[in-house]
């Protein structure tokens, strides 16, 4: 009752001063534009276009649920693009696939004037100064990198900046929240000793750690272990949404320890754990880890473009100004959503750079991941001509062996 009278008195001194809420979410999000930290534009580029952009209209995409002319509309300053590809690439051409990806964001984001490409805090500074809508990219799963080091490195240098350790499947050095594929299959042992150095070089390079989709005992592994804070790209609470997906209040506990950050989904399935949700069930995430954690660890990832059920209400891009309104209709201050808009995503990133300027000393880790650890029956182990044969060449079945025992004779009777 009384919120409901707080809300109608609210309601009356903005129709008699002629400001109304609307002006006032307008305002509030011309000075604190989004940044939002998931959408996975990238993958419905591959899946409807085949990553052939340079003919489309980007300021209007009827098919999906993002474009520049929406962005816009929402207020939207930076968007973390997902850099995704599927986990059945793992053990194939997931680097190749990766690479890809990141090509076609580059070229969206370097072709649109509209758009800006961005690895630094102050260059995300200086895009809202431009008026520029900032790209980020971040990789959505770590068997992207094919459990190398070097890869991961490269990866930095094309202009990536965040990293989910898993996506729906396990990777040989971390573990997924999921159960969908087999991979990599292990008992108490979620964050193995090579994932570890994952973690220490991301700290060591300034890529910002994301734990959406990962299992918790990874996630704990990894907040114990990063010096930099991380984040959960795009997930919501457990509590209200009993999904893996979504972070339990034990975890955003030790978030805040770690002063990391929560970027509330909207997908309908991790709001209200069913295909139907609306706004105020939204906001009741935002509500819940605000109690929980305080408003200066929560942002917005929403997951357009990757996932199919949203709020309704908040369909597209063009729609972030509703959720606003309903959080100041709830007391959400100004300053509370200055931070969930933008302030906590600057302050992170910030600190994930500040860290690595502490480690600028430390030279790039050479550790490797064992061959017995991958099991990749594709991964080529590099030899000398003239060196012992490799453990992956000793172990070939007895057939194959005879094979390659004939095959001189047998390119001899070809040659007859």
């Amino acid at each position: 009752m009384y919120r409901l009278q707080c809300i109608i008195l609210v309601s009356l001194c903005a129709l008699i001063s002629g400001y109304s809420e609307e002006d006032r979410v307008r305002d509030l999000m011309s000075r604190y534009p989004l940044i939002d930290g998931h959408n996975d534009l990238a993958l419905q580029l591959r899946k409807l276009y085949n990553n052939q952009v340079n003919k489309i209209n980007f300021s209007n995409m009827s098919k999906i649920a993002t474009d520049i002319s929406r962005l816009v509309a929402g207020h939207v300053q930076a968007q973390m693009f997902s850099v995704y590809v599927m986990c059945g690439a793992q053990e194939k051409d997931a680097v190749r696939l990766t690479l890809e990806q990141i090509d076609v964001l580059k070229r969206v984001c370097t072709q649109n004037q509209d758009f800006e490409l961005v690895t630094s805090t102050q260059e995300l500074r200086n895009s809202h100064m431009k008026h520029k809508i900032a790209c980020m990219l971040s990789i959505e799963g770590g068997h992207s990198i094919d459990s190398s080091l070097p890869v991961l490195r490269m990866f930095y240098q094309l202009g990536v900046r965040s990293m989910a350790l898993t996506h729906t499947c396990n990777t040989p050095w971390a573990e997924s929240s999921s159960k969908r594929y087999n991979f990599y299959q292990r008992q108490n042992n979620s964050l193995t000793s090579f994932g570890r150095a994952v973690v220490e070089e991301m700290n060591r390079l300034g890529m910002i750690i994301d734990l959406s989709h990962t299992s918790w005992r990874t996630a704990q592994a990894v907040l114990k272990l990063s010096k930099a804070p991380v984040i959960f790209s795009h997930s919501s609470s457990y509590t209200l949404c009993n999904n893996d997906r979504n972070v339990p209040d034990s975890m955003l506990k030790e978030l805040k320890k770690n002063q990391g950050l929560i970027m509330v989904n909207f997908h309908s399935n991790f709001i209200s754990c069913k295909r139907e949700a609306n706004i105020s069930l939204v906001a009741d995430h935002f509500d819940h880890i605000k109690k929980i954690i305080g408003a200066d660890s929560i942002g917005i990832g929403s997951d357009f473009e990757g996932a199919i059920n949203f709020p309704k209400g908040l369909d597209d891009v063009s729609k972030y100004p509703a959720l606003i309104q309903e959080l100041l209709q709830r007391n959400w201050t100004e300053h509370e959503l200055a931070d969930i808009l933008r302030q906590n995503f600057l302050r992170v990133f910030n600190k994930v750079e500040e860290v690595r300027d502490k480690m600028v000393t430390e030279p790039p880790s050479e550790v490797q991941i064992s061959v017995e650890e991958v099991q990749n029956p594709c991964r080529l182990v590099l030899r000398h001509p003239d060196s012992p044969s490799s453990s992956s060449e000793q172990h070939l079945p007895s057939t194959l062996h005879i094979l390659l025992a004939a095959a001189p004779l047998l390119s001899t009777l070809f040659l007859l």
